[in-house]
């Protein structure tokens, strides 16, 4: 893979260890691939096929933290759950995830549903104490379109 710096386009600053976000300290990056069934002559209405995937970025690892998040529309056709909380609240409470143009519901709901589970929201507190089974918590899931590689109706 050719990289921008490997073109002579000057950067400030230096590279990591891998010219990657994993070398950011505090940030864990984790992926799943999903290989489901084989294509067959019409692979554009079975759901039987599938060769997708999803990446979760947690910007403090494990730590449950907000970080300060900021967005900008590049061409205005990518789906991005969780856009409203940022833009009003400014943070970004949770990991951000990527998978593609018809799995974002999905993924919404499985990283809420993983959000719950591990505890990785911000409960209310009404003098110091926790309300349990309230808090407020938006996931972040982008979308790309992999609709020429994969059976993205396969969801």
């Amino acid at each position: 893979m050719i990289r921008a710096r490997d073109l002579g386009i000057p950067f400030r600053g230096l590279c990591g260890v891998y010219n990657a976000i994993t070398d950011v300290k505090g940030v864990e990056v984790g992926y799943s691939t999903i290989i489901r069934g084989e294509p067959s002559d019409d692979t554009t209405t079975t759901s039987d096929f599938a060769r997708t995937g999803v990446t979760c970025i947690l910007p403090r690892g494990k730590k449950r933290s907000a970080v300060f998040a900021g967005r900008y529309d590049l061409n205005g056709n990518g789906e991005l759950t969780g856009t409203h909380w940022i833009d009003d609240s400014g943070f970004l409470h949770g990991p951000i995830m990527i998978t593609n143009t018809n799995s974002v519901g999905v993924v919404r709901d499985a990283t809420a549903k993983w959000m719950i589970k591990h505890n990785f929201y911000y409960p209310i507190f009404r003098d110091d104490e926790v309300i349990e089974g309230a808090g407020v918590f938006y996931p972040t899931v982008g979308e790309t379109y992999d609709g020429v590689l994969n059976n993205i109706n396969g969801l």
